[in-house]
C-alpha cells in the first residue's frame, strides 16, 4: 500500500495569527514546535480592528487609539520573538490594521508566501459566532495552503440563572 504524505511539501514558512489570548498563546507553542520540526520560519501576524470613527467615543482620538494598539501589539510580539529565539526558531511578524481580519490574514498569506497556517479557535459559542461566523471558520474556508486548526477548550462562560438552568454569555 502506498504511503500517504501529510504535506504535499515540507513547509518553509508558517503563519500564526495571534491576538495574545490564551488560545493563541497555546497555538504559538504548537506553531513553534512545527517550525522546529520542519526547520521553518514562523511569521506572526496581529490584526488590529479598525473601527469607523462613529463607533469610538468622542473623547478617544482615533489616531491615538491605533498608535496605542500598535505599540501594545509590538511589545507583545517582541516578547514572542524573544521566546522563539530561545527555542531556536526564526521568526518575523507584522501588525495589520483593518476592518476585515480574515482578509488581512489572507493578504499576509499571499504577501509572505506562506506554506502552512496555524490558527486556534477561541471556544466561543452562543449567538454571536452563529450569526457572524468565527474568524477561524472563515480562514479554514479560504486558505489555499496547509492548515492546522487547534480547537480551544470551551470558555468558562456558563452562568447559573435563577431557574437553575445554565445560560451562555459571549
Amino acid at each position: 500500500m502506498p504511503e500517504l504524505q501529510a504535506f504535499p511539501s515540507l513547509p518553509t514558512k508558517i503563519l500564526l495569527p495571534i491576538d495574545f489570548s490564551p488560545s493563541s498563546q497555546a497555538a504559538l507553542d504548537m506553531a513553534a514546535d512545527l517550525a522546529q520540526h520542519f526547520h521553518a520560519e514562523l511569521h506572526l501576524v496581529n490584526v488590529i480592528p479598525f473601527f469607523p470613527a462613529t463607533t469610538l467615543p468622542d473623547f478617544v482620538p482615533e489616531a491615538a487609539f491605533l498608535e496605542e494598539s500598535r505599540a501594545r501589539a509590538m511589545r507583545n510580539l517582541a516578547s514572542c520573538h524573544k521566546a522563539l529565539a530561545e527555542r531556536g526558531v526564526k521568526s518575523t511578524s507584522t501588525v495589520e490594521v483593518g476592518n476585515d481580519v480574515v482578509g488581512n490574514i489572507m493578504e499576509v498569506v499571499d504577501r509572505e508566501h506562506i506554506d502552512m497556517l496555524v490558527i486556534s479557535t477561541h471556544g466561543i459559542s452562543g449567538w454571536h459566532p452563529l450569526v457572524f461566523g468565527s474568524i477561524a471558520e472563515k480562514v479554514v474556508k479560504l486558505a489555499q495552503c496547509s492548515l492546522l486548526l487547534l480547537r480551544s477548550a470551551k470558555l468558562e462562560t456558563e452562568v447559573e440563572t435563577a431557574s437553575g438552568r445554565a445560560m451562555e454569555w459571549w
